[in-house]
């Protein structure tokens, strides 16, 4: 199903159906309630984007700049960030200073714990 959102009073009521079904529970919903949500969710992200503006500015281009706004989005420190990860502080800081290559642990970490699109992972490595 393909979801158009073509003013603010449509984006308000889009969004005010996606909280509805998310308030239903996943495990509540039916197969066409879930691809409903899909579909609306994806309408919603491409119109904040594109008309109001909530893009970012820049997209990620190394996997140092996707952690630092990881970080920032999740208002999380350096130290919050290795103990959400699992990691090492001093690992963490070697892989964002580049004195430290990523390794299967930490991008295994970075995709399970952050939901980083496991692709751009493996083509910034």
């Amino acid at each position: 199903m393909k979801h158009a959102i073509t003013s603010k009073k449509a984006y308000h009521e889009t969004m005010v159906a996606v909280y509805d079904l998310m308030n239903k529970g996943e495990a509540n919903l039916t197969a066409k309630e879930l691809k409903d949500l899909a579909a609306m969710a994806k309408a919603a992200e491409e119109y904040e984007d594109n008309v109001l503006g909530l893009k970012p500015a820049k997209e990620p281009q190394t996997i140092t700049e996707l952690l630092e706004q990881k970080m920032y989005e999740n208002k999380m420190t350096q130290a919050k960030l290795a103990d959400t990860l699992g990691l090492g502080k001093s690992k963490l800081s070697e892989i964002l200073s580049g004195k430290r290559k990523p390794d299967v642990p930490f991008l295994k970490a970075v995709y399970k714990e952050l939901k980083v699109d496991p692709a751009f992972l493996l083509d910034h490595v």
